[in-house]
């Protein structure tokens, strides 16, 4: 699970020629278990990943506790009850290395207890208690050596992102100059409306990628192409381990919904006529409209299948969210149809890849992006965070 993911570096540097000239991944990027095991070291927990919102995580129900795997190491988060600040450590019990909570397991108690021999850890780490080692040890037992081992967790407008191997670039460094992009939003003053769960029947980067261009829209979304223009907006090339970009509505659109029209508020400072679709990397997606924002977070159950977790949020006074879900829902699940082919097309051994189009160059940041990352995981997301050379699109 050390250096290069495993794969054909003749293939990989087919996909980083310049735009124009390169291909998209190898197929083995997208069908491979022993690339997606990569994937979730050195990508995922390798790099700052969304665990979900907070409040989603501990609203409610007196929640001081939750643990989850990012990637594949298993975390475990806590919020003091007074506290709106969520600590990430390791689930790992400093003892004999037992699992703190079981994944997704939850705890309302004050303290962090290990349920093998009971040793009990404060929430913010330090250990409060280790029955019986006092009188084992040989030497005074120093419990300010066996505290949980802390991982970088930020909250960012509300979403919780992790970093599980704690090895990568500073998180102001991540977001780049996506932050100014986001803030007029104000996604963390925003409640959730709506979700929906998805299973997709594609690898996590398909899903991605599919949402990087509109070159498909004519075909597979009219009711998308009724109030947006697919051919509108541009792509931007801007520090940030993210790709993303805005789109137009169309005269007389208000927002993204089967008639173009609003049975929201607009959010104060967000701009109109726009919506701006941002990848942040590795595996949320965020559509920010005029009126809401909604989300997809991912996370890669297999080679060739996706949970996705798609959420609306809306400002405060908004009552039902029923004309945004609907679009979108009806969006979602042509794009997910388009998506579970292309992974029944890679899976062919007649799949070679091929060639990006003009309007796909946002495609080719992505997919570029990670073919740096399959070389060199560290210097390629720490090179993004400063990386203003990719290609930028007008419309």
């Amino acid at each position: 699970m050390t250096g290069a993911a495993p794969l054909d570096s003749a293939a990989l540097a087919d996909a980083l020629r310049p735009f124009g000239e390169s291909r998209m991944l190898p197929a083995a990027a997208y069908t491979d278990q022993a690339v997606l095991a990569w994937e979730r070291r050195h990508l995922f927990a390798g790099a700052w990943t969304c665990a979900g919102r907070a409040d989603d995580l501990f609203g409610g129900d007196g929640i001081t506790q939750r643990a989850l795997t990012v990637g594949d190491v298993a975390v475990l988060l806590t919020v003091a009850p007074d506290s709106e600040t969520v600590r990430g450590f390791a689930n790992v019990c400093r003892h004999r290395g037992h699992e703190l909570l079981p994944d997704g397991g939850t705890a309302g108690r004050p303290s962090v207890v290990c349920p093998y021999h009971g040793w009990a850890y404060r929430l913010d780490g330090s250990l409060a208690t280790a029955p019986g080692m006092g009188a084992a040890a040989r030497t005074p037992f120093d419990p300010g050596r066996y505290g949980l081992v802390e991982l970088p967790v930020e909250v960012w407008h509300g979403w919780v992102f992790v970093n599980a191997l704690g090895t990568a670039p500073p998180f102001p460094s991540h977001l780049g100059e996506l932050a100014g992009l986001i803030a007029p939003y104000r996604p963390e003053d925003l409640v959730r409306g709506a979700g929906h769960v998805y299973q997709v029947a594609a690898n996590w980067k398909v899903i991605v990628e599919n949402y990087q261009e509109c070159y498909h829209c004519p075909l597979i979304h009219p009711e998308l192409c009724r109030v947006s223009p697919p051919a509108s907006g541009q792509n931007w090339a801007l520090p940030g381990a993210w790709v993303g970009g805005a789109m137009d509505l169309r005269d007389g659109a208000e927002t993204m919904s089967l008639d173009g029209r609003s049975a929201g508020e607009y959010i104060d400072g967000a701009p109109r006529g726009t919506v701006r679709y941002i990848a942040v990397f590795p595996n949320l997606l965020i559509s920010a409209h005029p009126d809401y924002v909604m989300t997809h977070r991912l996370e890669p159950l297999s080679p060739d299948l996706t949970r996705v977790e798609c959420a609306w949020y809306f400002p405060r006074t908004s009552i039902d969210p029923g004309y945004a879900v609907d679009f979108w829902d009806i969006t979602n699940r042509e794009d997910w149809a388009a998506c579970e082919s292309v992974q029944r097309g890679l899976a062919s051994p007649h799949f070679r890849p091929g060639p990006l189009a003009a309007g796909e160059d946002a495609v080719y940041q992505w997919v570029s992006l990670l073919a740096r990352c399959y070389l060199d995981p560290i210097g390629a997301l720490g090179a993004a965070c400063v990386d203003t050379g990719r290609v930028n699109r007008g419309q």
